[in-house]
């Protein structure tokens, strides 16, 4: 058979805690597309504030909330979606997401176009395997690997 199926036994699974209260699954790194798609899905914890606003140079991405309700901030403006909703940040777009809710996780699938950003995750969890604290300017060094770069308004 030609298709793949990336089974819940199988999937590469990141946790990012310390640094943030997600878990990342890799469910396509790329592989199977020839690298032009990849897809993670990632569970964020009460609270989850997420990543630093950023932008992608060379790559799309489209969330898609699978439960809870996930905020989204492009810009100044920001945009509760609740489960069912999609969002697309096309390359150049400024966005960030978070779980504001205390009481509900939240999880989300992220379609990533090309692959590029996948080894991000990885790259993320070794240092937050490593235990240390990362401040936003640790991050940003880790994201220009992968064409991406701070939000400044």
């Amino acid at each position: 058979m030609s298709v793949h199926l990336a089974a819940p036994e199988t999937a590469e699974v990141i946790s990012l805690e310390p640094l943030e209260p997600v878990i990342v699954r890799i469910l396509e790194d790329g592989t199977h597309t020839g690298h032009r798609a990849g897809l993670v899905e990632g569970s964020l914890a009460p609270g989850s504030q997420g990543p630093p606003q950023h932008i992608h140079r060379e790559h799309d991405e489209m969330f898609f909330v699978v439960s809870g309700t996930v905020r989204f901030v492009s810009g100044p403006d920001h945009l509760d979606v609740p489960a069912g909703g999609l969002v697309t940040a096309p390359i150049g777009t400024p966005h960030t997401f978070a779980n504001p809710a205390l009481s509900q996780p939240t999880t989300i699938l992220c379609t990533l176009t090309p692959d590029l950003f996948v080894n991000y995750f990885r790259e993320l969890g070794a240092l937050a395997a490593r235990g240390q604290p990362a401040s936003p300017s640790a991050i940003f060094e880790l994201m220009s690997h992968y064409a991406t770069e701070p939000y400044q308004p």
